[in-house]
């Protein structure tokens, strides 16, 4: 217990720098983090820590909105996607219908007098109905869609609830996605994106005082589809507004020549004749060669540039464009074109949000909670390592030394995994003191214990950890296991707070045991003590 190698002091020490060179940046703004690391050599920059905590809402103000799908738009968006599944399959087997695709709430119908043509089509629409993926054991959830045969020859498809509800999360999954993309594009700093339930994203951006520009930002579907007008509003169209006309409704082709998918890029720009701001636009190879063979094959007709359901400019097609980029005017001002590009950049999102909660903090109350928290966590830090020094003595200074090293791998940890540090995350560290400091005094009572009972100093000193050892590891477990649970089924705060205290837990263990033992044997060769100092 007493035999530390050179080696293992300096490992143990070199870990513990480490740890706590970790937590360095979180004491400096971004822009003095920026300016440190561009001062130094290109060469050497990578080995400079820049990951810093981030303060949540409660700590510096800022916006939060609790976005919801909208289960609506979601399945009018499936039922649609499905109607035109239905139109390839009949088209591809050449078999007509009688009276169209029907489209029903929860999915469509067709009808097919012809026995034959039912036979050929029907194996074709069950091919549409997926198993449901379980990411442990693979499919068994059930299937996406019910297909219903009646005797005159109605087929009915219809989506289940299995199905909507893996729709649903898949909408939320992807939606986080493109959120995150939306408002890294924007530089805004440090937002927190959190799935909340089933349907619904937290989102929180500290610092932010303007919910509203955060709202037209994320309350965009920014769906961009390039369709056809249609000569007539009879047959496979759709009545859209038109923003050139004052929102009076234009007949528009359902079929989608080329959509926001295939960009590569867009940008704010101005139109060279008017002046005007207008978003430029590049599609990818595929997307070129699919709009270039549209604009082609349509020389003299008007394209519909549509976004979120409304055209916003509808051009005649003067030639063909081959060169794979365009332009979307609309009467834009410089921020509405600077949001859309972002919007296009990021992609669309994959149904329509709906904001069921905004919520602003204020810049004043969350200086007022940082006050308190550093004022709690202080307090709690001076009581304690006074009580560990006036009850252990040397051993308790050596104790207070390991809670100090135990708080700064907390905050380094916590800046690795830029961790989003909130009230009950600070009540976390206040909480992870003192039980970081109840393993030191199960260490030390066991050694008071084995001494009184007639032991050596030595003996006594490696029983002490030897045999309290496993009473941590328990003790620790414990309260492990109820701070995951917290995390994976707490939200929001609760989580932030089970965060730091798993963290806590684990530094506990590397700073009571390992380091409190290193010291105490660099102690007892350097003082050479006859008994405990305690």
């Amino acid at each position: 217990m007493l035999r530390f190698s050179r080696s293992k002091i300096f490992a143990t020490l070199a870990i513990i720098l480490i740890g706590l060179s970790l937590a360095v940046p979180s004491f400096f703004s971004k822009e003095q983090r920026d300016g440190f690391v561009n001062a130094l050599p290109k060469a050497i920059q990578w080995m400079v820590p820049t990951r810093a905590i981030v303060l949540g809402l409660d700590l510096q103000g800022g916006s939060q909105l609790l976005l919801e799908v909208d289960q609506n738009d979601l399945v009018g968006g499936m039922v649609k996607g499905l109607r035109d599944e239905v139109r390839g399959v009949l088209q591809r087997e050449g078999v007509r219908s009688e009276g169209g695709i029907q489209t029903l709430k929860r999915g469509v119908q067709v009808r097919i007098p012809d026995a034959a043509g039912r036979a050929k089509v029907l194996p074709k629409l069950r091919e549409l109905s997926q198993p449901i993926q379980n990411a442990l054991v693979g499919p068994g959830g059930g299937s996406t869609l019910d297909i219903a045969e009646q005797p005159d020859g109605l087929i009915q498809l219809s989506f289940t609830d299995a199905g909507l509800n893996e729709r649903t999360r898949k909408a939320v999954t992807q939606g986080i996605e493109v959120i995150r993309r939306r408002l890294d594009s924007t530089g805004t700093l440090e937002p927190s994106i959190q799935q909340q339930g089933a349907d619904r994203i937290l989102i929180q951006v500290p610092g932010l005082q303007d919910p509203q520009r955060l709202e037209a930002l994320l309350g965009s579907t920014a769906k961009l589809e390039f369709r056809m007008l249609a000569d007539s509003p009879s047959g496979d169209v759709d009545l859209l507004p038109n923003k050139d006309e004052g929102g009076a409704k234009v007949p528009v082709e359902r079929r989608v020549m080329a959509d926001g998918s295939e960009l590569t890029d867009a940008q704010p720009a101005f139109d060279t004749q008017t002046n005007e701001p207008m978003v430029s636009f590049k599609f990818n190879l595929k997307g070129a060669q699919k709009f270039g063979q549209a604009t082609s094959e349509n020389v003299g007709r008007r394209m519909a540039i549509v976004l979120d359901g409304v055209v916003q400019s509808a051009p005649v097609i003067r030639s063909a464009i081959t060169g794979g980029s365009g332009q979307i005017t609309g009467n834009f001002t410089v921020q509405q074109a600077n949001d859309l590009s972002v919007l296009l950049r990021a992609g669309a999102l994959p149904a329509k949000f709906i904001v069921v909660e905004r919520r602003v903090v204020g810049p004043g109350l969350g200086r007022d909670s940082i006050e308190a928290g550093k004022l709690a966590t202080g307090v709690a830090a001076i009581l304690v390592i006074a009580f560990m020094f006036l009850t252990y003595g040397t051993f308790g200074f050596i104790a207070n030394i390991a809670l100090i090293v135990h708080v700064g791998l907390i905050l380094g940890l916590m800046s690795v995994l830029e961790a989003t540090m909130t009230l009950p995350g600070i009540a976390g560290i206040v909480l992870t003191i003192g039980t970081a400091v109840d393993s030191n005094v199960l260490i030390y009572e066991r050694m008071r214990e084995e001494a009184r009972a007639g032991r050596s100093l030595v003996s006594a000193l490696q029983a002490g950890f030897d045999r309290a050892f496993a009473t941590i590891i328990d003790s620790n477990s414990t309260m492990a296991i109820a701070a995951i649970i917290l995390f994976f089924m707490g939200s929001g705060p609760v989580k932030g707070f089970a965060v730091v205290f798993i963290l806590g837990i684990l530094t506990t263990v590397i700073t009571a045991v390992t380091l409190t033992r290193m010291m105490i044997a660099l102690w007892y060769r350097w003082a050479r003590p006859k008994a405990l100092p305690f």
